[in-house]
């Protein structure tokens, strides 16, 4: 009986050398209170930085989309809307870590770091998106931009008063030369006009009969139209990739409080 007791005693001793001490709230210098304030600071910043975010992608949509119906692929349109997107989880985000943060619940952390998770993939898929279209995007429309305008100008509303935005604002007239548009779709309708109303210097009522350079403009706006789209691609490329830093993190601070907090003594 007594071998057996002892037995017990050491098999219940062992046990308890096995079973690791849970730390404090306080123990290291990655406390659960330390975090917890890197958090809520961390809040603070990403919800400004999203707000950011959004309003440069909100200022894409509003003011950079006139042109968006001549570009061959969405990708212009989609990196601004997936800005747009990861800018908008900025302020419920923040407000969700908050309440993780003050319950010290475990579900709604980790539903934080999955959404910073999100946030990281959009504003990076977004930049790096914007950096490969600024190098293709020149390509693209020299390949597909002077058919856009020759095949649908009168036949597409969108895109005609697209071209005409274009031509007005850039003072172009036609894709790559204004002789082009003698071989357009439009030019069959009424072979008397030979460009366009917005070709013009002053813009009037069929002022687009005559071709003199004192009437009309003789540059095409393909190159105009493709540095302002690449300047402003360059814009969203260091919007995205720099704003996808700060939930990095996020995303880290969150892992380790999440760990800790299983761990923590009250």
């Amino acid at each position: 009986m007594a071998e057996d007791k002892k037995k017990d005693g050491s098999a219940l001793l062992a046990k308890k050398k096995k079973v690791k001490p849970r730390k404090s709230r306080d123990a290291d210098c990655c406390s659960v209170n330390f975090l917890k304030c890197v958090l809520h600071i961390f809040n603070v910043v990403f919800m400004f930085a999203g707000i950011g975010v959004l309003v440069v992608g909100a200022w894409t949509v509003a003011t950079r989309h006139r042109f968006v119906a001549l570009l061959p692929t969405p990708t212009y349109p989609a990196i601004a809307y997936m800005l747009v997107f990861a800018g908008a989880l900025g302020v419920p985000m923040s407000g969700l870590g908050c309440c993780g943060l003050k319950t010290e619940n475990r579900t709604s952390l980790l539903c934080y770091t999955y959404f910073l998770l999100i946030t990281f993939i959009l504003e990076a898929g977004a930049g790096g998106l914007a950096y490969y279209y600024e190098v293709a995007v020149e390509d693209e429309l020299r390949a597909e931009l002077n058919n856009t305008f020759l095949s649908n100008y009168a036949l597409d509303t969108t895109i005609s008063n697209a071209v005409d935005r274009m031509q007005t604002e850039f003072k172009c007239c036609g894709a790559v030369r204004y002789q082009d548009w003698r071989r357009s779709a439009w030019h069959e309708h009424d072979p008397r006009l030979l460009v366009p109303d917005s070709c013009c210097k002053t813009v009037t009522n069929r002022c687009g009969v005559r071709d003199h350079p004192s009437n009309i403009y003789h540059n095409g706006c393909i190159r105009q139209f493709t540095n302002h789209i690449r300047d402003h691609l360059i814009i969203l490329a260091a919007v995205g990739v720099g704003m996808s830093v700060i939930p990095i993190f996020g995303f880290l601070f969150s892992c380790v409080l999440y760990v800790k907090i299983k761990h923590v003594i009250d």
